[in-house]
């Protein structure tokens, strides 16, 4: 029998409280700008890990996870913020797309939901979705999402209820609504590194002193220097903010196909712009009834 997302979700927090874990990833841009993300690493200074050789290389990258796991489980209850992802589908790479979003995380008390993740979700750039809006509740409505589309097929067409893994749903989409925010990311990055330490031929590098937009991060760098099938990636970065303690990018790259080509092709980058946490977000926020949205 296949799991509900929802024990899955509870599994992987599971083992990750319990001594397991990867990073995450967002980025911040200038105030009220919807720029390309910007961020630089050339001038910082490398500082990996020089204590005791851990087991694995990815040690160290899995106990500071779990960190920010416990962070945003215990100090976040919701945040505002301009999402900004980028997505390879069918070998294709996408145009930057820009969220503005509303976030409450799913709490979970006793093994029992008291709080629902919930999602809101105004596009607002590229020209072609500007103005879709998504909005989805962990549970209610039968687990399904309401959208209506942006541009100009926003005004004719109706808003609509969709499965969240359906084709509609899913068009254009790498992962569904289901795994979107800081702590899903979190935890999809717990399943790539668990499944990444099964191997060798991992080098994991810490660069402290970089840039995000202006903000100080510390970038997690994952490199896996031979292609294998059972490799994902050829390079992963997760930034994280020095001063929010929480993962704030996360790009992975495909093995470059030309020797001038040191990155690779982007598979997919996630960004989370001007984080705003604990901002008292209410059922309203997450309603299709709210007058200020346009379902």
């Amino acid at each position: 029998m296949m799991k509900s997302p929802f024990a899955r979700r509870d599994f992987l927090r599971a083992l990750v409280l319990g001594g397991a874990s990867v990073a995450t990833a967002n980025l911040l841009a200038e105030e009220g700008a919807l720029k390309e993300p910007v961020f630089r690493i050339s001038k910082a200074t490398s500082d990996v890990a020089a204590r005791s050789a851990p087991a694995h290389p990815l040690d160290p990258a899995l106990k500071l996870a779990r960190e920010c796991l416990e962070r945003i489980n215990r100090d976040v209850v919701d945040y505002t913020c301009l999402i900004v992802k980028r997505e390879r589908i069918k070998g294709t790479l996408g145009e930057h797309e820009y969220m503005e979003a509303k976030i409450r995380n799913r709490k979970v008390v006793d093994g029992r939901m008291t709080t629902p993740l919930s999602v809101y979700m105004r596009f607002v750039k590229p020209k072609g979705v500007e103005g879709r809006e998504v909005i989805w509740v962990e549970g209610q409505n039968n687990n399904k999402l309401k959208a209506h589309e942006g541009g100009f097929l926003g005004s004719k067409l109706p808003s609509v209820w969709l499965d969240i893994n359906g084709p509609l749903a899913m068009r254009g989409q790498l992962h569904p609504i289901s795994d979107i925010g800081i702590e899903n990311l979190i935890l999809k990055l717990i399943e790539k590194g668990e499944a990444d330490r099964a191997h060798e031929e991992c080098v994991v590098e810490f660069t402290k002193g970089a840039k995000l937009n202006g903000r100080p991060c510390t970038v997690l760098t994952v490199r896996h220097p031979q292609q294998r099938e059972h490799f994902e990636f050829h390079i992963a970065q997760v930034f994280l903010d020095d001063e929010l303690g929480l993962p704030v990018r996360y790009a992975a790259y495909h093995w470059p196909t030309s020797p001038n080509d040191k990155m690779g092709p982007v598979l997919e980058e996630y960004t989370y712009i001007n984080i705003k946490t604990n901002v008292n977000l209410t059922d309203s926020d997450f309603s299709p009834d709210n007058p200020n949205y346009n379902f």
